[in-house]
């Protein structure tokens, strides 16, 4: 349980990193569905279930967290875990809801390679079609969010025009600039910010170190990164991460640009990594691990996953460690709730531009394949199946498909 001060602040409780990390595990274990339904599933076991806080309480972390780059879910749990355990339980609720996942596509990066035939590369394509249906739905739902009005959404078709005209990571990143930029000028609000108030065991010099530390690396990692292919992968991810507004299916266009436009990661393994993804628990991101193992060049295999997921998930957390101690101050001010919906409407525009290239062109090759990819988008939309089971029938399709080709 928690305990209440007279300010109506949450004190974070005593606990073990061991608690945590059995409570996170289970979590890794059976959280599908995207970093909005692991929210859900957070609530339901640490608040609800284990009292670890309250709603107002979580309401204020999911809020900061969804105002970070990064990726949100595992920035909730990693903030929880400290609530709960101190530095040890952060790491704990990290390692614990990363894992699962991320073991589940190092071996299906180490074993895509030996399968063959039309069952193998039927089912890979199918991976490759369902990423269009997962990614259409994830467009769609962000859209009606955060381009409610006329003027976000003409953010969002400024920001797929801009990278019509400037592809890449560049392209992107000035997107979001232009965006925030555009939502300053508009002047909305979002609204009243959620009322709870979390103490968190951060001190300013640490908050302040680890933002130091966020700048420094995304500065000079790209000076050192032609050093060795160590290091480029490491920017290469660090970077991706860094720059990822949304959490979820909105780093798929930045890990794109970092890893197919280089050459490092085909598109085909591209797609069909990330239609795996979707079939595991657990955060997004890990995504990377994935990618990591499969790069081209050397380091790939185990120390390329190693590499890539810590690189992609640390910038996260250190924005969240710096932001901590300063949040309640700087959310209440409008212009900054006025930037996020502007740079938030960008992003549903660089995801929608993602979804035409080069997922829609690398994936739907004819009529029959479009079909497949419709067929699984009805169902994620009406009949809300859930998307690994969306991933099942993708597989099973694209091995039809190709035993009747």
């Amino acid at each position: 349980m928690t305990d209440k001060t007279d300010a109506g602040e949450t004190q974070p409780a005593e606990g073990t990193a061991g608690e945590v990390f059995v409570a996170f595990f289970k979590l890794g274990l059976t959280s599908f569905g995207g970093p909005i339904a692991h929210l859900g599933y957070f609530r339901d076991e640490l608040v609800t279930r284990r009292r670890w806080l309250d709603d107002r309480a979580y309401a204020d972390l999911v809020a900061l967290c969804q105002f970070l780059p990064g990726p949100a879910s595992s920035q909730v749990g990693f903030a929880l875990g400290m609530m709960r355990a101190g530095w040890l339980g952060a790491l704990a609720a990290f390692a614990a809801f990363t894992l699962p996942s991320a073991l589940i596509l190092l071996v299906f990066a180490m074993s895509a390679a030996s399968i063959a035939g039309p069952v193998g590369t039927g089912a890979l394509n199918g991976l490759k079609i369902v990423a269009v249906a997962i990614i259409a739905q994830a467009v769609w739902g962000m859209a009606k969010n955060l381009c409610p009005d006329r003027e976000r959404a003409a953010i969002a078709v400024g920001a797929v025009a801009m990278l019509a005209f400037v592809p890449g990571a560049f392209g992107m990143v000035g997107a979001i600039v232009l965006g925030g930029v555009a939502g300053l000028a508009l002047g909305r609000e979002t609204g009243t910010p959620v009322g709870g108030h979390v103490m968190m065991p951060v001190s300013r010099g640490v908050a302040v170190g680890a933002l130091v530390t966020f700048f420094a690396a995304l500065v000079l990692l790209p000076l050192v990164a032609g050093q060795s292919q160590s290091l480029a992968v490491i920017d290469s991810f660090y970077r991706a991460g860094a720059l990822v507004f949304g959490g979820g299916h909105v780093v798929l266009p930045l890990l794109q640009a970092e890893v197919v436009q280089t050459g490092w990661v085909t598109p085909d393994q591209f797609l069909a990594g990330y239609g795996a993804a979707q079939a595991v628990p657990g955060p997004l991101f890990t995504f990377a691990a994935y990618l990591g193992a499969v790069l081209g060049p050397a380091p790939n295999g185990i120390v390329g996953a190693t590499l890539a997921l810590g690189a992609i998930f640390l910038p996260g957390f250190l924005l969240l460690v710096g932001v901590m101690p300063f949040w309640d101050r700087f959310r209440a001010m409008a212009p900054a709730q006025s930037l996020m919906q502007g740079a938030n409407a960008a992003v549903v525009g660089i995801l929608g531009a993602a979804l035409y290239s080069p997922v829609f062109t690398s994936a739907i090759i004819d009529m029959r394949d479009f079909a497949l990819a419709l067929v699984c988008f009805v169902a994620l939309m009406a009949w809300k199946a859930p998307p690994w089971a969306v991933v099942v029938v993708a597989a099973l399709g694209g091995v039809g498909l190709a035993v009747l080709a």
